[in-house]
């Protein structure tokens, strides 16, 4: 999926795995927040991050990201909200099209319900809300490549994005490194 660097809806409804790699970065979070995007989940996907029973034990690096959600939700901060039946149904609809968890189709059946962006780094995620007809799909990445196009992160912010982000042994620097160079080549082509 091509991005463009220059636009990035600031309204998010996020799956499990990009709430999970928007907070992986301190310094990424805190740009997005201070250039006014807001997340919210639903609560499938807080299910899925906080509650659901694991195989094993949660990494040092989950239990890190849950205590960050917690403290966020404390803030105000990726609040979730409940499905209503006309979710599930739209859920139970986009569930018989790919095999996707349900904190992927709820937050693609929620973003669609409310007219604002899906942002998923799942990529089947990604196809099932464009086939749906969503017009509003965003990635992490994304997102990144916007705070560098708006100069909300500068240059030498990539750095400490990216291994804030491997640190929480999140799998997103080859598309970080990509969404700079998308980001730098916009900005050079920009009208002045």
């Amino acid at each position: 999926m091509a991005i463009d660097p220059s636009v990035f809806r600031l309204v998010n409804v996020a799956d499990t795995c990009s709430v999970w790699n928007v907070l992986s970065s301190a310094k990424l979070h805190a740009a997005a927040k201070e250039a006014h995007c807001e997340f919210c989940i639903t609560s499938f996907v807080r299910y899925e991050s906080l509650h659901k029973p694991r195989k094993e034990a949660p990494t040092a690096a989950e239990t890190e990201l849950m205590r960050r959600l917690v403290q966020e939700q404390g803030r105000g901060g990726f609040v979730a909200h409940s499905c209503d039946i006309g979710d599930l149904q739209a859920i139970k609809l986009l569930e018989s099209r790919k095999r996707l968890g349900k904190g992927e189709l709820s937050s693609i059946a929620f973003a669609m319900k409310i007219g604002q962006a899906v942002i998923t780094d799942d990529q089947k995620a990604r196809k099932l809300a464009q086939d749906s007809g969503h017009p509003h799909i965003q990635t992490t990445p994304h997102l990144f490549s916007w705070l560098i196009f708006k100069g909300r992160l500068g240059d030498s912010d990539k750095g400490t994005v990216i291994a804030q982000h491997k640190a929480m042994n999140r799998p997103l620097e080859p598309h970080f490194e990509t969404a700079y160079e998308m980001a730098l080549q916009c900005r050079l082509n920009a009208p002045p």
